[in-house]
């Protein structure tokens, strides 16, 4: 999609994102082994860089090295950001990228669950959900696979993940790369023991491996496989991306079949250094299974990276079917047990009269507010609140003021939905069942509930079970490719803790979908063979199962950009004797759109078959306001479909032989282009007994007319970009000392991801070159901070390369709502400016743009700042 002259090259002076490492660069040297069949040393290759580096005088410090023959050669250093561009020109340097930080996985919820309390829930439902039980009833448990989990470690002791560490035991081996005190700020302290002090990692280690037999009738969907556990994360704390790739080549060194990470950070390009890694070791044999994020409320264009790599896995979440809940007792009038969403029961004994804060159940600011004076002593009662305007937190702590202990937050919509509450003892209840009791409460009945402490749990049907998790984040990548791949079940998901903290948890969140895949990829490759690596994927697309968008018969499938080709099928994946390739059928934007895609049909059964095709399409997702510039939160889709032509509506297909299909594509024509619509669906092949899917998925709308700086006011209230002082107000000091906090900060956001953001310094007299002329061969002169066109500039004072969008939704810069450079009146290289009038030349190349065509770029141009040091 992309200019092949783009960013080839590319030379980091610096990053606008605070998760960039400052001073840290991963170097990737060629591989001349791989590139001429020559034998050397690993070290030669590495100190013949290190002794051109100080040929140079370029100072530096090595803090680890990488030697994966084929996959990835180089070293993370420690290096001046005035280095990098002479770095980047030296004979042997293939790519320089800077260190980024990735945080550590946070589920969306985490709920400790204790073995020795009553009424334990279901843990095979999400086995139930993706036919993991058919298989496990055939003996099918991952028996001779290996996975490597790179997560905050396994606390291996736990008698369901085996019981002990090292050959014989269930997690086999492994590292830690990292110790107990790491963090990305922080000295790594490696050693043998990848004993995890989180939990993060232990949970994903039970969805992937737990024993059968367990208090909480859960198992793993591969719990025969052996585990490697390489811990990445300190007891707290991020990761950098440098230790990512330690532990992507450890996992591909040690023979690992699959690797799963349950981590990343909001990006949507395939270049990071974790995510080209990635993509390579599954072009070696390896299956990567990455999660997508955790994003979805901040909408589409959100994928996460290392997942953005061009063919690893990225997965979705698939809320669980069944949901742990616990029965209230109703006392004083005959009424059904009224459900409350916990997975075991609330700390309180005994009979409690009810109270509600507000008996007006339509309050949509309940208990937001300090409650009255006239508000009795709540400490006796269980208080009724209206859920909805402010936090829990605020709610609760409000009626906790008056003495209240035990709490019910009824529901504003139909339904339940996970809630934080704290360390207050509160639970979730239906709309319905709050009305019901605060009726009562107002018409003065003698109601009171209890919470009986043993035989009260129930397995709350889920709503939402088996549709994406409303937290999964959307795609596609930058790059237009398909991401997520597929759903697994990660919402409300049991699994294993390290005992230390519990033992078990419940949790959410796409970091449980992501070992589920890696489980599943296991039972296929030990009943497929390993062989089928390379199809892998297109075996799970295409036996997966479309996800609704809604509960009605009538609604439109979701959208691929969220939901990826489906929830995963794995006895299907196991069993198909139809093999569809390729499983996905990428359409690109109008710009580069080729209407003709053919997939091929192989009948690896035993009798000649006869299939019929048709085309299913799934709801278009308009991505953008239609203002064409800020990004949409909530996706509402539409019926404006692709149209798809077949070459052939039915085949015949004989044993061991295959048929081409060709399909003609026509991009939905009556949509907004300003909204860059999504459009996906499937093409449907079905037998008498098997269905299967290729799925697909374009943009209606060129994505180089995406606007990329927000111009809006949306966000602070002001129009971005603008030079604000240190308390964030525009405007204010035109002159700065650049003594302590009197520095000029430049506040951008963007609204769209950018190949390219350049700052540079210009004269107060600047003017912009015209948007008409091609930068041509200047440009070259132009990116090493001389000549912007045929302009002289006073020099550059960052160039960020690969940057994601901003989110709407964050309320930081660390966060991602926004970017901000601070002059502290020196430029990249260095230098110092003088004191004077300046200003700041702001540029943003636009997706899929041409970095030597000026009208590729967007601009802005600052108001005058003046330096007065004295």
């Amino acid at each position: 999609m992309r200019s092949a002259a783009l960013l080839t090259f590319f030379t980091f002076i610096a990053t606008c994102s605070a998760r960039v490492i400052q001073d840290r660069y991963v170097v990737e040297l060629h591989d001349l082994q791989a590139l001429s069949g020559s034998k050397r040393s690993f070290g030669s290759l590495h100190e013949n860089f290190y002794r051109n580096l100080r040929k140079r005088d370029v100072p530096f410090d090595v803090v680890r090295e990488y030697s994966a023959d084929g996959v990835f050669v180089g070293a993370s250093l420690k290096l001046s950001a005035d280095q990098v561009g002479e770095v980047a020109k030296m004979s042997g340097v293939k790519a320089i990228r800077p260190v980024i930080e990735v945080p550590r996985p946070k589920p969306v919820k985490v709920q400790v669950v204790n073995p020795t309390d009553s009424g334990l829930p279901d843990g095979q439902a999400s086995h139930i959900m993706t036919g993991v039980d058919k298989l496990h009833a055939k003996g099918i448990a991952g028996k001779g696979i290996t996975i490597g989990i790179i997560d905050t470690g396994i606390d291996y002791n736990h008698p369901f993940l085996g019981g002990g560490f090292g050959p014989g035991h269930k997690v086999i081996g492994g590292y830690d790369f990292v110790g107990d005190d790491y963090t990305s700020s922080k000295q790594p302290v490696p050693d043998p023991d990848p004993m995890d002090c989180e939990g993060h990692g232990t949970h994903v280690a039970g969805i992937i491996g737990a024993n059968p037999g367990n208090p909480f009738n859960i198992s793993g969907v591969a719990y025969e496989a052996s585990i490697n556990a390489y811990r990445i994360f300190g007891c707290s704390g991020d990761v950098s991306d440098d230790i990512i790739i330690e532990a992507l080549l450890r996992g591909y060194q040690d023979g690992n079949d699959i690797l799963s990470l349950s981590l990343g950070g909001p990006n949507g390009w395939p270049e990071a250094s974790s995510a080209v890694v990635a993509s390579r070791l599954e072009d070696k044999g390896v299956v990567l299974t990455i999660a997508q994020g955790n994003d979805g409320s901040e909408g589409p264009w959100a994928a996460s990276s290392p997942a953005s790599g061009a063919h690893v896995f990225s997965i979705a979440s698939v809320d669980n079917i069944k949901i742990p809940a616990q029965n209230a007792t109703v006392h004083g009038v005959t009424h059904d047990p009224i459900v409350y969403l916990s997975t075991f029961p609330l700390n309180a004994t005994g009979e409690y009269p009810i109270y509600a804060t507000s008996t007006d159940t339509t309050k949509a600011n309940d208990a937001c507010d300090p409650l009255p004076d006239s508000t009795p002593d709540l400490s006796d009662k269980v208080v009724l609140i209206r859920r909805g305007t402010c936090t829990f937190a605020q709610k609760l702590g409000n009626a906790a003021a008056k003495g209240g202990k035990v709490f019910l937050i009824y529901n504003n919509v139909p339904g339940y939905a996970s809630i934080t509450t704290g360390n207050y003892t509160a639970a979730l209840v239906a709309a319905d069942d709050g009305a019901f009791l605060v009726n009562q409460f107002a018409s003065k009945s003698n109601v009171s509930l209890s919470f009986p402490q043993s035989g009260a749990y129930y397995e709350l049907p889920d709503p939402h079970g088996g549709f994406i998790s409303s937290f999964s984040t959307y795609g596609l990548n930058f790059d237009l490719e398909l991401k997520p791949t597929v759903g697994a079940p990660g919402g409300n998901i049991i699994s294993t803790y390290p005992l230390a903290k519990g033992g078990y948890t419940v949790e959410s969140g796409t970091s449980m979908a992501t070992p589920f895949v890696a489980g599943s990829a296991a039972l296929v490759l030990q009943t497929r063979g390993k062989s089928i690596v390379k199809g892998i994927r297109d075996l799970f697309q295409t036996t997966a199962s479309p996800l609704s968008s809604g509960t009605e018969e009538t609604d439109l499938l979701q959208t691929l950009a969220v939901s990826g080709a489906g929830l995963v099928q794995v006895n299907i994946a196991v069993d198909a004797k139809t093999i569809v390739s390729p499983g996905q059928l990428l359409l690109n934007d109008t710009a580069h759109f080729n209407p003709i895609r053919k997939f091929t049909i192989k009948n690896t059964g035993s009798e000649t078959t006869t299939y019929k095709l048709t085309h299913v399409p799934a709801g278009t997702a308009p991505t953008v306001g239609s203002d064409g510039i800020l990004t949409v939160t909530a996706v509402t889709l539409n019926r404006q479909s692709a149209r798809v032509d077949l070459s052939q509506n039915q085949v015949t297909v004989r044993p061991g032989s295959e048929a081409t299909v060709s399909a003609v594509f026509h991009p939905p024509s009556d949509v907004d282009e300003k909204t860059f619509p999504i459009y996906s669906g499937f093409i449907q092949i079905t037998s008498l007994s098997e269905s299967l899917r290729v799925s697909y998925a374009g943009l209606a709308a060129s994505i180089k007319n995406k606007q990329v700086i927000d111009t809006t006011d949306t966000f602070f209230g002001f129009k971005t970009p603008a030079i604000v002082n240190t308390a964030g107000q525009p405007g204010v000091n035109a002159s700065y000392t650049l003594k302590g906090d009197d520095q000029p900060i430049l506040v951008l956001r963007l609204a769209f991801g950018t190949p390219l953001l350049r700052l540079d310094l210009v004269p107060e007299n600047f003017k912009a070159p015209p948007h008409k002329r091609s930068l041509s061969d200047s440009f070259w002169y132009w990116i090493s901070g001389g000549i912007l066109g045929d302009v002289k500039t006073l020099g550059a004072l960052a160039e960020y390369d690969y940057v994601p969008r901003n989110y709407l939704g964050a309320s930081t810069a660390a966060a991602n709502g926004w970017t901000e450079y601070a002059f502290n009146g020196t430029l990249a290289d260095g230098s110092a400016v003088k004191d004077g009038s300046y200003k700041v030349f702001l540029r943003a190349l636009r997706v899929a743009g041409n970095p030597k065509v000026n009208t590729d770029f967007e601009s802005w141009l600052s108001p005058t700042i003046t330096i007065k040091r004295s």
